[in-house]
């Protein structure tokens, strides 16, 4: 059953469709991703594992960043109870255990938010097209289910494990440090 034929559009509007579907959209590379979360995590590995206290340069110098993106974050952290400012000198320290801090609390923390949030529906449908008045339900429902799987993971997943992770892949470039670098792909490919 083919669905497209009861959109009863104008000509005009047609007319822009046919525009639009010659105009080239940003493909992901282009988009601008929110990074506060992997920031989160990477900054709270650093901070874990230092010997001495971190400052937000040095930091921000591991994560590729700026300092005041990595003081936003950490004050994020800081007001969740994560970690906290060193007093009298530069640097971070963790409130709890790394394995006390789920990777839910943190995503929480950074992105002010109780829920998880991956996917956005458009916001302005047409109701003259039988596809633009169900579209919102139809995906309403499926994004809901993705986003209480991730939720579930993330609440399943602590810094610990993510600690436990790295220093398996450590361990693995210690080994053989002669290895191709895939890194970069194998982040993006999951």
């Amino acid at each position: 059953m083919r669905l497209l034929p009861l959109c009863h559009f104008p000509s005009i509007v047609v007319s822009a469709c046919d525009t639009f579907s010659r105009v080239s959209y940003p493909t992901r590379r282009d988009v601008r991703v929110d990074t506060k979360f992997s920031t989160a995590i990477h900054l709270l590995i650093l901070v874990s594992e230092a010997e001495q206290p971190m400052s937000s340069e040095q930091i921000a110098t591991s994560v590729g960043t700026n300092p005041s993106y990595v003081r936003k974050v950490a004050a994020r952290l800081s007001h969740a109870g994560i970690i906290e400012g060193q007093r009298g000198r530069s640097g971070f320290a963790l409130l709890k255990a790394p394995e006390d801090i789920s990777m839910l609390e943190v995503y929480r923390a950074v992105e002010q938010t109780d829920s998880v949030h991956v996917f956005d529906i458009h916001q302005n449908p047409s109701d003259e097209c039988i596809v633009g008045r169900n579209i919102r339900p139809v995906l309403g429902g499926m994004f809901r289910h993705a986003e209480r799987v991730v939720e579930d993971e993330l609440a399943g997943a602590t810094l610990a494990d993510c600690m436990a992770l790295m220093r398996e892949r450590i361990d693995k470039d210690e080994k053989d440090p002669h290895q191709p670098d895939n890194r970069q792909q194998e982040g993006n490919r999951k």
